[in-house]
């Protein structure tokens, strides 16, 4: 078994922890502050994109310019909201059954690694109190490229030095799919099939999900 699979790689907003709405939560702030009317639906849009291309889309929406100066400050201003929101975090927002799961990962001598292009992910992992679980932290820190880009991922494996093949991602966008599939991983999505349906398998969830139902519909 660790031949074929040695590393799990985890995506972090939507797959252990749910911050989406703390993004928003800042998002909105910010729209509100330009008045922009900004929704919960317009959010969708930002699921999975970068800070600067976010704001774009939001002043899109509103039908605003911004220099690339102005645009540098609200998206300082809009982070500084957020780490204020997710400041205050802690192990109960963990996303049910994601925590038995790594530590089952963990037991059977599998590497761990998480993949985000958030640059806050450490903070995020520190606040839940699950940091230590993690032998790679692959952030927007340290890659320049955005999924469908496989380059957050591919780092993390390259860190660990595990080859793709031996690999398997855990992502709920569908960007995240993409690029784990072109970084030549296996890859499971967390959500919706309708969505996720190039993921080699879709799970709601980690509640009733453990590593012999991983490596079975992985075919391992």
């Amino acid at each position: 078994m660790e031949k074929q699979l040695q590393l799990a790689i985890f995506d972090l907003d939507g797959v252990i922890v749910d911050t989406a709405k703390y993004h928003f939560l800042a998002w909105k702030r910010l729209a509100d502050e330009l008045g922009i009317h900004f929704t919960e639906r317009d959010n969708e849009r930002l699921k999975g994109v970068s800070r600067m291309r976010s704001l774009e889309i939001i002043l899109e929406i509103g039908g605003k310019q911004k220099t690339a100066a102005e645009k540098q400050e609200l998206a300082n201003r809009k982070n500084t909201w957020y780490v204020e929101y997710i400041m205050q975090m802690d192990a109960s927002e963990i996303l049910p059954g994601v925590l038995p799961f790594l530590q089952e990962l963990k037991d059977n001598n599998i590497k761990i690694a998480l993949g985000s292009a958030s640059k806050n992910a450490p903070t995020i992992l520190n606040r839940l109190g699950i940091a230590a679980f993690f032998d790679a932290i692959v952030d927007g820190n340290l890659v320049t490229k955005a999924k469908p880009d496989p380059e957050v991922f591919t780092l993390g494996a390259e860190l660990l030095g595990i080859a793709p093949e031996a690999a398997v991602v855990f992502e709920d966008a569908q960007a995240g799919i993409e690029a784990a599939l072109r970084a030549g991983m296996k890859a499971i999505g967390v959500g919706s099939p309708g969505i996720l349906q190039n993921a080699h398998h879709v799970i709601p969830g980690f509640e009733s999900f453990d590593l012999a139902q991983m490596l079975k519909v992985l075919g391992l």
